[in-house]
């Protein structure tokens, strides 16, 4: 019976692709918000951080999407209720739009008193090292570990998070959003550090999350970036 539905898991992980490759080719494309003030500088921003997210978290959510579309054919075959998956992934999608807008606003304050090289840049290096030290001080909290767990499970957050219905689909996704969130923010911040508009920066933060949760040592991993991290911006501050 599984493989009757082979073409489902096909169509989405084509989908996730898709849209993925989508989101890179946005933040390829020339932009400035030197001139932008005010609601416009904002707007833009709003719109660059979430399609931003979309394309560093979709890879690294592939695993739990795929899982649960696994876990949504086997309950068709036992003839329970399912939901289609794009609403778990518009939960998991709404959870990082969301942090993609406090972004934004983050990003406008900081161009606005002159705390970035410019709107599209990167931090002063005194603001910068101090980010560095911060989320590399945040891998070793028990908070990070906590989230981390929960994301590098697909299996166990299913079993223990499975709510039924369209709602339950969407309140799922989102809270594995969350967890997300949880476990990547700081080092999702590390943006302001590299350039807002530094692709190459977004590349390695984007290979970086989804190791994360590939890993067989995913604490041991998370701990030596952490003490990386905080040597650099004890390193750079030093420097200035």
């Amino acid at each position: 019976m599984a493989k009757i539905h082979s073409w489902e898991r096909a169509a989405i992980g084509a989908s996730l692709g898709i849209l993925t490759a989508l989101a890179w080719a946005y933040m390829a494309m020339p932009m400035t918000m030197a001139a932008g003030s005010g609601l416009s500088f904002l707007g833009l921003g709003t719109v660059m951080w979430m399609v931003m997210m979309a394309a560093m978290m979709l890879p690294g959510a592939a695993p739990m999407i795929m899982t649960y579309i696994r876990v949504h054919q086997r309950r068709r075959q036992l003839e329970k209720a399912a939901v289609p998956t794009w609403l778990f992934m518009a939960g998991y999608l709404a959870v990082w739009a969301a942090f993609g807008a406090v972004a934004a606003v983050a990003q406008w304050a900081l161009h606005a008193n002159t705390l970035m090289t410019s709107a599209m840049g990167h931090l002063k290096p005194l603001l910068g090292s101090c980010l560095l030290v911060v989320a590399g001080a945040f891998q070793f909290s028990s908070l990070k570990q906590a989230c981390l767990s929960r994301c590098q499970s697909p299996i166990t957050f299913l079993m223990t998070e499975w709510r039924d219905g369209a709602i339950g689909a969407f309140t799922m996704g989102a809270r594995h959003g969350a967890f997300c969130t949880g476990c990547c923010w700081a080092l999702m911040l590390l943006m302001f550090v590299g350039g807002v508009m530094n692709l190459a920066w977004m590349a390695v933060l984007a290979l970086y999350f989804l190791a994360e949760k590939l890993v067989p040592w995913p604490q041991t991993f998370s701990r030596i970036t952490g003490a990386v991290l905080m040597v650099g911006g004890l390193l750079v501050g030093t420097l200035y």
